[in-house]
């Protein structure tokens, strides 16, 4: 009797054997023992037996059972990565930062996006933690009490970054935002600037960038100086908003001679208003962003930012979880500090 084609399809499938540890051990060998030592890397193994191992695991197709071995061990090779955004090329050179750290080390980022969601951070985070991880790093120092508690909580190295400006859990990587903002105010003031804007977008969500603009607002403050006025929207920070914005900005304060956005994207936005206006900049007004993306250099015109080091952040984050015990998930409380280069484009 003929069967229908799907049935033999599902048949074959099942008829196929998983290659196991056993199969590599006897290609290799070697004993099982051996072969598993082999494949987690540990030291009691020649380099030979190594070497033999992995090309039998390779040639046969061995992949393994890791969440086996998470359950044996307490822990998997997985280390928990949560960024608010991917869309923002920020967070990619971190990310990039951090995959280039792990390479070769067995350990394997898996990412989660929050959206600048609290909720959904929150869920990421619990979903993570199930999964036993190596460790976890997380973007910001600002999270909510209950996310606060899963992290407090959690028997893993945990590593906060892109935030110096609160309490960490454990460990943090980083910069100060609130100092950001205010070398910022005091390096446009050394340049002679006196008449304030400012352009933000989400500081509702985003309080890092609600941190440089209270750090800016405190230093022309010190001063005697004050925003001629603040623009700031609930959607999400790019070109397009920061050229509608800076319009709006310049019908209403045509006397301005800088203006201060939340970050790089509004200000390349503001630039692109300028050039279409036939406004010199930065003679007659400073375009101030932050985060220094190499778009800023394409631009036909100069504008001013800080330069903020995102791969290095993802790679000392990354080493402090290599680094970590893992029968001891506490980390030190290590602190790295990074600080931006600021460029004010006069």
């Amino acid at each position: 009797m003929c069967l229908p084609s799907g049935l033999q399809s599902i048949d074959a499938k099942a008829m196929k054997k998983r290659i196991t540890l056993s199969d590599v051990a006897a290609a290799a060998g070697v004993s099982k023992m051996t072969a598993s030592r082999a494949l987690r890397g540990t030291g009691d193994v020649s380099r030979s037996s190594m070497e033999k191992v992995g090309r039998a695991a390779k040639e046969i197709g061995y992949v393994g059972n890791h969440l086996a071995m998470s359950l044996a061990s307490r822990r998997s090779d997985l280390i928990g990565v949560v960024v608010p955004s991917f869309l923002n090329v920020v967070f990619a050179e971190v990310l990039s930062g951090i995959a280039e750290s792990l390479d070769g080390s067995g350990m394997q980022p898996v990412f989660g996006v929050t959206d600048y969601d609290p909720d959904r951070e929150y869920e990421i985070i619990r979903n993570m933690l199930s999964w036993n991880p190596a460790g976890l790093i997380i973007t910001g120092l600002d999270q909510p009490d209950e996310t606060l508690q899963l992290l407090e909580n959690a028997d893993v190295p945990v590593v906060q970054i892109m935030d110096l400006d609160g309490t960490p859990v454990d460990a943090c990587v980083g910069l100060s935002h609130h100092a950001a903002g205010a070398s910022m105010a005091e390096a446009l003031i050394a340049k002679g600037r006196r008449r304030f804007g400012y352009v933000g977008c989400g500081l509702d969500r985003d309080t890092r960038a609600r941190k440089r603009f209270t750090g800016f607002k405190e230093a022309l403050s010190a001063h005697g100086l004050a925003l001629k006025t603040t623009w700031t929207g609930p959607g999400p920070s790019t070109v397009k908003a920061g050229r509608e914005f800076t319009a709006q900005v310049l019908e209403t304060h045509p006397e301005l001679d800088c203006i201060y956005y939340s970050n790089d994207d509004l200000a390349v936005g503001g630039a692109f208003h300028c050039i279409a206006a036939g406004i010199n900049v930065p003679e007659a007004l400073v375009i101030a962003g932050f985060n220094g993306l190499d778009l800023v250099e394409s631009l036909p015109v100069r504008i001013a930012t800080s330069r903020t080091p995102r791969r290095e952040i993802g790679n000392a984050a990354a080493r402090i979880i290599l680094g970590s015990d893992r029968d001891d998930p506490a980390t030190g409380g290590t602190r790295t500090e990074f600080r931006p280069e600021i460029e004010t484009g006069l």
